[in-house]
């Protein structure tokens, strides 16, 4: 059975942390809920360090400075696997990132042992250990937590530390641990820097003309706050679709609005008047301000060109042992065609410098040029 030690006060937040503070890596997972919020609600953050799983229980202790202070300490290594939104909630809750920050999902693909494994897979392929699933669905804000929540969380973070210790040692082997390391500051540096903006994620909306554009933009950044605001996940304010309707309409009083998207009845009373001021202040701005045009989905050559640079990217991978896709995703790729034709000399991303710079951009650079694109300004 996991061993487990339940954490529900400050003083015994404070002996452990100490009690561990030589520590030169600590596994960490935390659960939390996000049925219908916007934040993800912190439940129960995992901790080991040993041969022991401390649950800590957020909401029984009011001291995090140690937990914070843990997190960023440079001489410990905080091992989490696939942390994406864990790093969400340390930014929700603690306001800090965890730094160096060790990704087991990561590590195994860098180690071409499988791309996007899950943590049950990894222990079964590394630990030879089957773990349940049973709680996956479990009302983590419920109290007191089960015996069998506790086992669960226990095995999140005890398994962890066993399968870090595997892939370090196999990293370290084949010179990839600062691969790993710099990937993981790179997902901490792009947590604390904030998405991009969301009208840049809404479908079709480079069909948009200028105008257009940027009241999509003032609507999706006005429902950001609304959202935000009122700890409701966005759809529940307007959905993506609604967005794009009444930017391209612009309506101008309620009558339009309600021609223009099919707003629930609760959204076209709660909203309707913030809807129209929004779009209002959005008309007084100049030509001038008006976002740049979204780029518009690839073309035949350029899908062509796409597709060509994942074939070398994964002779690439071939060469580097490591999963193909690890080093690009499908953005990435279009993003190089269209920074090769245009000429673009805007800096590059913060994940396609270190390494991936090295080993792999400066390559399919390469390679654009030699087949009739020449990027300026890499």
């Amino acid at each position: 059975m996991p061993n487990w030690e339940l954490v529900e006060d400050d003083a015994t937040l404070q002996r452990v942390l100490q009690d561990n503070a030589g520590a030169a890596a600590v596994a960490v997972d935390t659960e939390f809920m996000r049925r219908n919020t916007f934040y993800p609600q912190i439940a129960l953050l995992q901790l080991c360090f040993g041969d022991t799983a401390w649950l800590v229980d957020p909401l029984a202790i009011s001291d995090t400075s140690g937990l914070a202070a843990l997190l960023t300490d440079p001489s410990v290594v905080k091992v989490l696997h696939s942390p994406s939104e864990d790093l969400e909630v340390f930014n929700k809750w603690l306001g800090v990132q965890p730094d160096p920050l060790f990704d087991t999902q990561r590590a195994a693909a860098l180690l071409d042992r499988g791309f996007g494994l899950g943590y049950r897979a990894l222990v079964a392929a590394v630990c030879d250990v089957d773990l349940p699933k049973d709680e996956t669905r479990s009302d983590w804000l419920q109290r007191p937590l089960t015996e069998a929540q506790c086992h669960y969380a226990a095995q999140d973070v005890l398994y962890l530390l066993a399968v870090y210790h595997e892939l370090q040692a196999a990293c370290e082997a084949a010179g990839k641990v600062d691969w790993v390391l710099a990937d993981g500051a790179d997902a901490t540096a792009a947590q604390q820097a904030g998405p991009e903006p969301y009208y840049t994620r809404i479908k079709s909306g480079w069909k948009l003309n200028p105008r257009q554009l940027g009241a999509l933009a003032a609507l999706c950044q006005w429902r950001e706050d609304t959202a935000r605001e009122r700890d409701k996940p966005r759809s529940w304010i307007i959905t993506d679709q609604d967005c794009l309707q009444i930017a391209r309409a612009l309506p101008r009083d309620r009558a339009q609005l309600r021609a223009a998207a099919e707003l629930q009845p609760a959204a076209q009373r709660r909203y309707a008047d913030a809807i129209l001021e929004v779009l209002g202040q959005h008309a007084e701005q100049p030509d001038s301000a008006m976002p740049a045009p979204l780029p518009a989905p690839p073309g035949g050559r350029e899908r062509d060109l796409a597709k060509r640079l994942k074939g070398k990217a994964r002779a690439l991978a071939a060469e580097l042992e490591v999963a193909p896709e690890i080093l690009l995703n499908s953005r990435d790729y279009d993003a190089l065609v269209r920074r090769a034709g245009n000429g673009e000399g805007t800096p590059m991303p913060r994940h396609w410098q270190g390494w991936r710079r090295e080993r792999v951009i400066d390559p399919l650079v390469r390679f654009l040029a030699e087949h009739g694109f020449k990027e300026s300004g890499a």
